[in-house]
């Protein structure tokens, strides 16, 4: 019978709407100060620390309203700004430098909902406030760092082989090697080639010298900047995590360059400092009277020529004075698997100056224990005099203690962990103690959050004041389709909110200016319907013919238009960054779903009313 939908169709929309309407419903419940502690450089939240958590807030008279493990932190919520401020000042107090405490605003999402994994839009910055900066990485710097790892082992094979040559230096990009003779530099190169697979070998000659020239492969570059690129990622999400920022943004933009958003945060100069920090690795001898360590913390006096470390664990340990190597000499770290136990490690690579300085260290020392200690420069909050300052804090800790099983030289590996996690971690740590190349800040915002609040305000009204007028003026003018139009026009806003919801997009300004622009294009599709029926009707056709022709012959002009601005809409986010992007996500988005309410919502809502019976006269 003409326009009727199968139940499958009917079915299918109303399953559409049911959903939508299940995911955008988060977005309503608000928000809810809360307070986020997360281990930091490998120390765990174990049930003990939740215990002490709670039972410093019991002490000090904080009441909160819920207590819940959340992607491996602890998350405390509130029922006020001002319990949160107090519990944030106590936590940090009490837990110290191995926990980061974070104030939140938490979604207030019911626990049904969060069963079905169903949460709200993230805010982009401009609605909540805070500092974005965009960095580039120095990547001519991380191929000449990587071309130079390559310098000192090449030496050092070329004299294991008993290859003379008269220099072996760094120009640029390449190593050069300097030869008296041909066969030198033939034999050199069939060598480095065998040893070097990431190496691309080219020589030359002059009358007095022969040369071989060795520059990374195209492969061995693009790897190299990947890897620059992600280790200065995990180093400021590292120093990110000590500002006590809840939910940054620190993501790849682009084959060289970082974003970075912290929402709350207000002052760009702190950030700066604490983004741009070093952090420092040292070598020392574990000494032998650690087994007596407990005398000497009864008696309050240690051996002379050591000094008291703590382990990640608390465990006191011993160490000598003497500093062997800094993490300054190591050039690479990589977790691996020891060839010979099965077990995880750590495989270092040093500079050239450091190998030689390992090496003549270590081959006096095989079984004693090497102690590798972490040094970062860490920024708390502290209340003095009543008023909330950061102070800068060095922080030292045991990350490793390994035996010496052998002379160790450039490359050697850290034994002796537990589990290929914990080797990761280690690598991380090592390679993340410093940046991998410069960064240097190409892009700065400040966002206030008052300017964000407004923001959301504004941005919110604009959405309503074209929603209204759009359902006003579609009433107005087509009648009881116009009713339609606006029922198609509510369920493409929530079917939008859900999409976004459930892809866990961040809502910007940007974006918000993109639902505008879709609540007035998603009665383009019903008003090029409704032109249709009314031109059939003119043409003297039945009211029912009527319907089914304006549906069925706007739809390729619809097709068309859509598809023309689903194009502008997939460059913006191919070419575009950050807003740009969030704009042409909500506008793809809004285009795909007003097609689907405009055409078949609607046309449902239709059929139900006029189709299946014998109509005079439409009210259109």
């Amino acid at each position: 019978m003409i326009n009727q939908y199968p139940l499958w169709k009917n079915a299918l929309i109303v399953v559409v709407l049911l959903v939508s309407a299940l995911y955008a419903l988060p977005n309503l419940y608000g928000k809810d100060p809360a307070v986020l502690v997360g281990p930091t450089r490998g120390h765990e939240l174990t049930p003990k620390v939740r215990e002490e958590v709670l039972a410093t807030l019991k002490k000090h008279g904080i009441q909160y309203t819920r207590a819940s493990m959340e992607d491996g932190k602890l998350q405390v919520r509130f029922r006020s700004t001002d319990q949160q401020l107090r519990a944030s000042e106590q936590l940090e107090a009490t837990l110290g430098t191995n926990y980061a405490v974070a104030q939140n605003l938490t979604p207030a999402t019911p626990g049904w909902l969060r069963a079905l994994n169903a949460k709200p839009m993230y805010l982009g910055l401009d609605l909540q406030g805070g500092i974005h900066f965009l960095m580039q990485v120095d990547m001519t710097k991380a191929l000449a760092d990587d071309v130079d790892r390559y310098t000192g082992d090449i030496r050092s094979l070329l004299r294991e082989k008993g290859i003379r040559h008269l220099g072996v230096t760094n120009e640029k990009d390449a190593i050069v090697m300097r030869f008296r003779t041909a066969e030198l530099r033939d034999k050199a190169r069939a060598e480095i080639g065998r040893a070097y697979s990431d190496l691309a070998l080219t020589d030359s000659d002059t009358p007095e010298y022969h040369f071989l020239r060795a520059t990374l492969t195209e492969a061995q570059q693009k790897k190299a900047m990947k890897d620059a690129l992600e280790q200065n990622i995990t180093t400021l999400r590292n120093r990110v995590n000590e500002l006590g920022v809840a939910e940054p943004v620190i993501q790849q933009q682009g084959d060289n360059r970082i974003v970075v958003e912290l929402p709350g945060v207000q002052n760009p100069e702190e950030a700066k400092n604490i983004l741009g920090a070093t952090a420092t690795l040292q070598f020392r001898l574990m000494d032998t009277r650690t087994d007596n360590i407990d005398s000497y913390l009864a008696s309050g006096r240690i051996p002379a020529g050591t000094e008291l470390f703590k382990r990640r664990d608390g465990r006191p340990i011993l160490l000598k004075k003497r500093v062997i190597l800094t993490g300054d000499s190591i050039k690479h770290a990589a977790a691996t698997i020891d060839q010979q136990s099965g077990t995880p490690a750590v495989s270092i690579t040093l500079d050239d100056k450091g190998g030689r300085r390992f090496d003549d260290f270590t081959k006096d020392h095989v079984g004693d224990y090497l102690a590798v200690i972490y040094t970062e420069t860490k920024v708390q909050t502290a209340t003095v005099n009543g008023k909330r300052i950061r102070q800068k804090r060095t922080i030292q800790e045991v990350i490793s203690v390994a035996v010496i099983k052998s002379r160790l030289g450039r490359r050697f590996q850290i034994e002796g962990l537990d589990s290929p996690q914990e080797a990761h971690t280690l690598a991380l740590l090592l390679r993340a103690g410093s940046l991998a190349a410069p960064i240097e800040i190409i892009e700065e915002r400040t966002i206030g959050p008052s300017l964000g609040k407004d923001n959301i305000t504004q941005g919110f009204e604009a959405v309503a004041v074209g929603f209204v007028a759009v359902l006003l003026f579609m009433a107005f003018y087509y009648r009881m389709f116009g009713l339609v139009a606006d029922l198609g026009l509510a369920f493409n806003l929530i079917v939008l909110i859900a999409l976004l919801s459930l892809l866990q997009a961040t809502l910007t300004m940007p974006g918000i200016a993109g639902i505008v622009l879709t609540v007035g294009m998603a009665v383009d599709a019903n008003v090029l319907i409704y032109e249709r029926i009314r031109e059939e009707l003119r043409n003297g056709n039945t009211p029912q013919a009527s319907i089914h022709a304006g549906y069925e012959r706007a739809f390729a002009t619809i097709a068309d238009a859509n598809a023309t601005t689903l194009i502008a809409a997939l460059v913006l986010f191919g070419f575009g960054s950050g807003p740009i992007k969030g704009f042409a996500v909500t506008l793809s988005l809004g285009i795909l779903t007003s097609m689907f309410t405009a055409i078949m919502g609607t046309r449902a809502v239709v059929n139900l009313i006029y189709g299946g019976r014998r109509v005079k006269s439409l009210w259109i």
